[in-house]
């Protein structure tokens, strides 16, 4: 007759008797330590300084008179008299006008191209269709200082120097290739058969792309609507070699009329620098919420 043997469950016994055994099975589980926790909620903090301070001390700049641009302490004699200047003594406001035109148009035609785009490559295969988002790919590897001036001599010969269009067009060339292949990578998230059931009822592919594909990529298009207007907002080297004379710059060409070498007014630089922040934060405030959704589904599939 064979001895039968019990096996006893494991228990806890021998980590509580080694006591490298609950900090082990602590790792093991994911958990930190009191002063893993505190180190990494230190760090933290300090990251955040570091980011928030940069703004937070042009803020604060802006509020000083022009005297005390300079001065490391916090505001002394408060005064909007910075912001009352920028606005009612400069071209201010014929710079944010033209911004408005220049950005309004890029984020509108660049939204539109990339997502017709992006939904073209991810549906359809044709001839050329690799070669085609290996082109829009390698156009992002191109920095500023090469391509500005060949752009600037195109932009010349066709007569758009001093143009909206001529800066439009250079901003489309920046945005939509990165933006074409994000939006091909939503939209091969969603399922194909949606475009099989509009083509059942009746749709062309651009009415299947229109009234079903194009509302389940809102998140898609407000990362693309939002990197578009980011790049077209803050962008300053196309702005100041494209557009001269105070009537056609930009709010980022029209910053360097502040400080340069024959003028020095930092408080009226920090002021325009706060207003023009304030749009920029209203869009991502508006597009915040589906940031982080459009970018993920954007790189899940290549």
């Amino acid at each position: 007759m064979t001895p039968t043997t019990t096996r006893t469950p494991r228990t806890g016994t021998q980590d509580t008797a080694d006591p490298r055994g609950p900090r082990r099975a602590a790792r093991r589980r994911g958990h930190r330590g009191p002063m893993a926790s505190v180190a990494l909620h230190l760090t933290l903090l300090a990251a955040a300084a570091i980011a928030v301070f940069p703004p937070f001390w042009l803020l604060v700049t802006s509020f000083k008179p022009r005297n005390d641009a300079f001065s490391t302490g916090l505001i002394s004699h408060f005064t909007f008299g910075n912001y009352t200047h920028v606005l009612a003594d400069t071209e201010f406001l014929t710079w944010f006008g033209n911004s408005v035109v220049v950005v309004g148009a890029t984020t509108v035609i660049g939204v539109l191209l990339s997502a017709t785009t992006g939904y073209a490559v991810s549906r359809f295969r044709f001839p050329g269709m690799r070669p085609l988002m290996w082109l829009l790919l390698i156009t992002q590897m191109f920095p500023v200082a090469v391509l500005i001036v060949p752009l600037y001599n195109l932009m010349a010969t066709l007569g758009l120097l001093n143009q909206p269009v001529g800066l439009i067009v250079t901003y489309l060339t920046i945005a939509v290739p990165f933006c074409a292949w994000m939006m091909k990578g939503y939209f091969d998230t969603i399922p194909v058969e949606i475009d099989e059931s509009g083509r059942v009822d009746g749709l062309n592919p651009f009415g299947t792309f229109w009234r079903l594909v194009l509302p389940l990529a809102r998140p898609g298009l407000a990362v693309t609507g939002f990197y578009t207007f980011v790049t077209a907002w803050a962008e300053v080297a196309y702005a100041s070699a494209f557009m001269t004379g105070e009537q056609h710059l930009t709010l980022a060409g029209g910053l360097q009329t502040f400080v340069n070498q024959y003028t020095n007014d930092w408080g009226s630089m920090t002021a325009a620098a706060v207003i023009i922040a304030v749009p920029a934060a209203l869009v991502f405030a508006l597009a915040q919420r589906h940031l982080v959704s459009g970018l993920t589904a954007g790189t899940t599939k290549g």
